[in-house]
């Protein structure tokens, strides 16, 4: 049996969150200069160049990729042989969450109640999700979400009889109906099956898989890539200024699911699809 001090979980959440939203991973940054190179559109073109110099600023300076720091959705992959000590795990997310935004100078902009609107004023209580694994190492991603995009996802509870036509209406509709909000060229995850709730955590997921990674289920691999195209022939283009690349990438996880359901979820993140990693 591993044991963790759960200090040493919001040392490492702090890290994260200053990372994730200085530190835009190689792989988004290699797709925003790949797509400013081959984009058509001047005005698109001059905007995908605006993003990689401002990422770039912001490795070099250590200031926020964007105003928006996200609320922190903090991933959690723990192993069955993992004991924690030191108090509470949850509490120690959060407390690392708190530091490191703090500490990043990021923006505080969770509010405790979603009617009242009064803000708790550290960026907590984060999202978690965790999940149990055999062995005995602790994975921890933190992806801080900004609501420009965040407020453009949907999910919808098709019927099997909708089919993969179905599927593909409910993206391009829900893509089009975003147009410039999400502050594109975007980053499209997608999940398919499972239950109401599990597909919008599939889709949640997919945004962390590599820019430009492929489903290893052949049909699946297709879909993906037969709806980025569909997107990209959408016109909305960077900033909604037209052009052909309105995402960078199109991604989907799969689950099964009942035989009465297909489930399909869209989550929408922009040009900014941040997020950070670590083992313990």
């Amino acid at each position: 049996m591993k044991e963790i001090d759960v200090s040493v979980v919001r040392k490492t959440v702090a890290r994260l969150c200053i990372e994730a939203n200085t530190l835009l991973p190689q792989d988004l940054r290699k797709a925003l200069g790949d797509a400013a190179a081959a984009e058509p559109s001047p005005y698109g073109r001059a905007l995908l160049e605006e993003l990689v110099e401002n990422a770039d600023l912001a490795r070099r300076t250590g200031l926020s990729i964007c105003q928006d720091t996200g609320m922190a959705v903090v991933f959690l992959t723990v192993g069955q042989d993992v004991r924690f000590t030191g108090g509470s795990l949850e509490e120690a997310v959060d407390a690392g969450v708190a530091d490191g935004y703090r500490e990043g100078r990021l923006r505080a902009s969770v509010v405790s109640d979603p009617l009242l609107r009064k803000n708790t004023g550290d960026n907590t209580p984060a999202v978690v999700h965790a999940r149990i694994v055999p062995g005995d190492a602790v994975e921890i991603e933190v992806a801080p979400k900004g609501f420009g995009s965040e407020n453009m996802s949907a999910l919808r509870m098709l019927s099997p009889s909708d089919g993969v036509d179905g599927v593909k209406r409910f993206v391009l509709e829900t893509v089009e109906a975003a147009g410039p909000n999400p502050c594109p060229p975007v980053v499209i995850g997608i999940g398919l099956g499972g239950t109401m709730e599990k597909a919008a955590l599939l889709a949640k997921r997919a945004l962390l898989r590599p820019v430009g990674s492929r489903s290893p289920l052949p049909h699946i691999a297709t879909l993906e890539q037969e709806l980025l195209d569909a997107v990209n022939r959408s016109g909305i283009g960077p900033g909604g200024l037209g052009g052909r690349t309105t995402a960078l990438s199109l991604q989907i996880e799969t689950y099964p699911t009942h035989i009465a359901g297909l489930p399909v979820a869209l989550n929408m993140s922009c040009h900014a699809t941040r997020h950070a990693r670590a083992v313990l």
